[in-house]
C-alpha cells in the first residue's frame, strides 16, 4: 500500500468510527440541503500541521466541499489566526469537524514540539530524529508532522532499515554474529538497507568498529561526557546517534559532543495538541 492509499484507508476507517450509522444530532437539526461556511481558528501559538490532511478528509467525505487555504502546513501561527475556510453542505462540515480537528490538533502539537527541539540545535550539525513511539495507525501522519516541524524521520517501520538493538545483540550471541547475520540476510534477500547498531558501552563501540560493516552507531544511554569520548573514539568513521535520557534541557549539550543525530521519542509520544476550533461563520 502506498502512502496515498494508506491515508485514504485510515480516513475512511476514522469516519466510520465517528459517524457510524449517522450523525443523528446534525441529521435531526439541520436541513439536508442547507449550505454553510466555517473557519479553522488557531487558539494557541505554534507550528501549523494537518491542512493537507483536512483537505483529504473533506474531499473523501464530500468532494463538493470547498476549502480556501490562508496558511500552509509548516508555517508558524499565532492565536487568532485563521488557517482556512471550508464551504458547502452544513451537514458535511459538521460530520467532518471532529476528525479534521483531531488530525490538525495532534499534528500541529507534534510539529510545534519538534520545532522547539530543532531551534535548540541551531548552530550545530546535529539533526533531531523521531522514533517508532507513535500512536498505532497514526505513524505516517505523526512522522509527517515531525518533518513539518523541521525534524527528520529515523525510519518508518521495521522494514526500511536494519537497526540492531540490545536484544538483537543478546539473542544473536554477540555483536559480530548480529552484524554478520544482517549482511548475510540482506545479500540473500537482495535488499539494500542501511545498518545501524546500538552500543551500550565503550567496549561495544570497540567491538563494532573491529567488525565494521555498519552505517551508524547509536550511542545509547551515555552521559554527556561519555558521549563526547564516544564520538572522539568513532572519529567520523560512522554516523553517530545519541539516544536515551535526552531532554530538551540537555539536548544542546549532547549536540555539542559532535553527534550527527539525536533521536527523541518525546516528539510523538509526549506532546500536547495545539488548541484550535472549526467555527461556523455562515
Amino acid at each position: 500500500m502506498n502512502e496515498q492509499e494508506y491515508y485514504k484507508a485510515f480516513i475512511a476507517q476514522a469516519i466510520l468510527e465517528d459517524v457510524g450509522d449517522g450523525d443523528h444530532t446534525s441529521l435531526s437539526t439541520i436541513p439536508a440541503d442547507q449550505m454553510g461556511k466555517a473557519q479553522l481558528l488557531v487558539k494557541q501559538d505554534g507550528i501549523l500541521a494537518g491542512v493537507e490532511v483536512a483537505q483529504m478528509v473533506f474531499n473523501y467525505f464530500d468532494p463538493e466541499l470547498k476549502m480556501e487555504v490562508f496558511i500552509k502546513d509548516g508555517t508558524p501561527v499565532k492565536k487568532g489566526d485563521v488557517a482556512f475556510t471550508v464551504e458547502g453542505k452544513k451537514l458535511s462540515i459538521l460530520q467532518t469537524e471532529r476528525l479534521v480537528l483531531n488530525f490538525m490538533q495532534r499534528m500541529s502539537g507534534i510539529a510545534t514540539t519538534t520545532n522547539e527541539y530543532v531551534k535548540r540545535l541551531e548552530g550545530t550539525k546535529t539533526r533531531v530524529l523521531d522514533t517508532r513511539k507513535t500512536t498505532p495507525g497514526m505513524r505516517l501522519f505523526e512522522k509527517w508532522a515531525v518533518r513539518l516541524g523541521g525534524g527528520c524521520n529515523h525510519r518508518i517501520g521495521l522494514y526500511d532499515m536494519i537497526l540492531i538493538k540490545d536484544n538483537h545483540i543478546d539473542f544473536a550471541g554477540g555483536i559480530p554474529q548480529a552484524i554478520n547475520r544482517a549482511h548475510y540476510y540482506l545479500n540473500h534477500k537482495g535488499k539494500d538497507l542501511k545498518i545501524e547498531i546500538e552500543a551500550r558501552s565503550f567496549d561495544e563501540i570497540r567491538q563494532i568498529m573491529e567488525v565494521g560493516g555498519v552505517d551508524r552507531i547509536m550511542i545509547d544511554n551515555f552521559n554527556i561526557e561519555d558521549t563526547r569520548k564516544a564520538v572522539e573514539m568513532i572519529g567520523g568513521r560512522y554516523e553517530t546517534e545519541s539516544s536515551g535520557g535526552i531532554t530538551i534541557e540537555n539536548l544542546r549539550e549532547y549536540a555539542e559532543c559532535g553527534v550527527d543525530f539525536i533521536s527523541v521519542g518525546a516528539l510523538t509520544h509526549q506532546i500536547r495538541s495545539l488548541d484550535m476550533s472549526l467555527k461556523a461563520i455562515g
